[in-house]
């Protein structure tokens, strides 16, 4: 099949670009053990890059600067295992205590409905509830998560590895991919707009993730809650994935302010003005940091439009797992800083993004 007969019939032309992705995505999808350290050590390798800049800058020789950048690197992610693989059953332990001082309460509370309403099956509504709050349903997903925690980490030395050799090889990479290019000038800009856009939005989100996580920690710890570096550290985290992060990382806190239980795990009641100032902590928070600072710092252009955000988290999800889904944003984001700097694929950079460019949105004759 020659080209230029996909030139003259679009169709098959779709049909062929449509057959590509399948492979790509199933590609990605087979790859997956290789492929997601390698993404992995990308993008720590990514936001390592100005500790490893600076440390040079500083006189500092390179064959130094790499294992004080990995090592430094290395320590942070062994601290925040540390805490998880502490405090991670702490809280199972907590959601437990409440579920199970809970369940009397809703089972109280359907049993008054069925007197009341005189319902049918009643007796199978509440069983249908209860069922819901089954704690034994949620200690094997938590279990199960702490598994797939414990299986990534045997392959966190592959992930530090490519990390140091990736460090090593940014010194030279620029230069590669000049000569590459045949050091053309238009070339060389295109190619440092991608890779100092991307650097720049993967720094940001880091930094504003980081206040996100704790400022979160020390507004639970304010409120009294247990477990404040924990939820500090799942607001961090989840703070990559936009929207749906956010509300997800705050269900624990708000669980732990909701439900009130006594040492001997009986219910105590239910504290909704304590529920309300810590969401309202969540939402201040989220909403400064997320939807003010970040795309201040980042640039309006490099928004998402929510409807990708949720379909890049499934389709990340499916294809690598939890990881995927943390870095699915990132990822997308990666994808669409490259799709604009590509002249004949920038028109899917504009399906990504929030909304038009602001000289097409404002069509001719209205720019300013």
């Amino acid at each position: 099949m020659h080209f230029d007969q996909l030139d003259q019939n679009p169709g098959l032309r779709f049909l062929f670009t449509l057959a590509i992705g399948v492979v790509l995505i199933q590609g990605l999808r087979f790859g997956q053990p290789v492929l997601l350290p390698v993404a992995l050590a990308a993008f720590l390798a990514t936001i390592c890059l100005p500790v490893m800049l600076w440390l040079q800058k500083n006189r500092i020789p390179l064959v130094v600067a790499i294992p004080l950048t990995v090592l430094a690197m290395a320590c942070v992610f062994g601290l925040l295992v540390l805490v998880g693989t502490q405090q991670i059953p702490a809280l199972q332990g907590l959601l437990q205590d409440q579920g199970e001082a809970l369940v009397p309460v809703i089972d109280g509370w359907l049993r008054d409905v069925e007197a009341r309403f005189g319902l049918l099956e009643a007796k199978g509504i509440r069983e249908t509830v209860l069922g819901l709050t089954d704690i034994s349903t949620l200690a094997s997903l938590t279990t199960g998560a702490t598994t797939w925690a414990l299986s990534v980490l045997s392959s966190i030395f592959l992930v530090f590895l490519l990390l140091a050799f990736a460090l090593g090889e940014a010194a030279v990479f620029p230069r590669k991919l000049g000569v590459i290019a045949g050091d053309a000038v238009a070339s060389n800009e295109r190619l440092n707009a991608i890779v100092n856009e991307v650097q720049g939005y993967l720094v940001i989100k880091t930094l504003v993730s980081l206040a996100t996580g704790v400022l979160l920690g020390l507004w639970t710890w304010a409120m009294g809650l247990e477990l404040p570096l924990l939820l500090g550290l799942i607001a961090f985290f989840l703070n990559y994935v936009p929207t749906i992060g956010s509300v997800i990382a705050s269900l624990p806190a708000l669980a732990l302010a909701l439900i009130q239980v006594d040492a001997q795990g009986d219910f105590q009641g239910f504290d909704l003005q304590l529920t309300m100032i810590v969401g309202l902590g969540y939402l201040t928070v989220n909403i400064v940091l997320g939807n003010w600072l970040e795309p201040t710092l980042t640039g309006r252009r490099l928004g998402l439009s929510t409807l990708v955000v949720v379909l890049s988290l499934v389709f990340w999800g499916w294809l690598w797992g939890p990881i995927g889904a943390v870095l699915s944003v990132p990822l997308t984001m990666v994808v669409k800083i490259m799709l604009e700097n590509t002249k004949d694929l920038k028109w899917v950079a504009v399906l990504l993004d929030k909304a038009p460019p602001a000289e097409v949105a404002a069509g001719p004759g209205e720019a300013a």
